[in-house]
């Protein structure tokens, strides 16, 4: 029988201190993304599937100038809400959910934003990616978006390795001390992006390099 190779995990003992290191003081973290209420929030995370957070700050600014609430959002309509974010990806799908999800918002929820992870994924455009994201800024609960950054991060540093990005949420939640598992979403985040990039990780300005298992560590240019 061919030899499975078994993920290297990250010792338990050592999650907390790589999570701290990497925190770099910055104990209370938030999403890149701009946004004003619970809506654009939702609003800006539906657009920023395939697109930077640079990109949809840029047209979530004119985007929410106009329709800051559900009901201004489908009355700009989907043809009117293409116009203001035709620069991101994906743009004539985004635009369509946004009206239809609003128009759900107004329909069952008095036009806010629900807390229920179940009632967040029924809305055209939001999945559980989505519903994680919103349910840990807006409504302060414990959870762990998967994007690509933690996924890469999940398998690389041995923190949760996985195959697919629940298999790496559930991992992460599971071992991730609890108390640490909010800010932990956006400390991820923000390393995989700026320090352990997709293409190079930059280990040796990595604060938490020693808890690592990722080997050979890169050295600096």
């Amino acid at each position: 029988m061919p030899i499975v190779k078994r993920p290297k995990l990250m010792k338990k003992a050592d999650i907390a201190p790589f999570l701290q290191a990497i925190s770099l003081g910055n104990e209370t973290p938030r999403t890149e993304l701009d946004y004003e209420t619970p809506f654009t929030l939702l609003c800006a995370v539906v657009m920023s599937a395939q697109t930077t957070d640079v990109a949809v700050n840029k047209v979530g600014k004119t985007l929410f100038a106009v329709a800051p609430d559900p009901a201004s959002m489908v009355k700009l309509g989907a043809e009117g809400v293409g116009r203001h974010i035709r620069s991101i990806g994906l743009w004539q799908a985004k635009a369509r959910n946004l009206v239809a999800l609003s128009a759900l918002l107004i329909e069952r929820h008095q036009g806010a934003v629900p807390s229920d992870r179940a009632a967040l994924e029924a809305l055209p455009g939001v999945g559980r990616k989505t519903a994680n994201v919103v349910l840990n800024e807006v409504f302060g609960e414990a959870t762990m978006a998967v994007d690509t950054h933690i996924f890469r991060l999940g398998n690389r540093t041995g923190l949760a390795p996985g195959a697919n990005v629940r298999v790496v949420e559930n991992g992460l939640v599971e071992r991730i001390p609890p108390a640490m598992l909010r800010p932990a979403h956006h400390w991820l985040i923000l390393h995989g992006r700026y320090v352990c990039k997709a293409r190079k990780p930059e280990c040796w300005r990595c604060a938490g390099a020693e808890f690592c298992v990722y080997k050979p560590k890169t050295a600096a240019p």
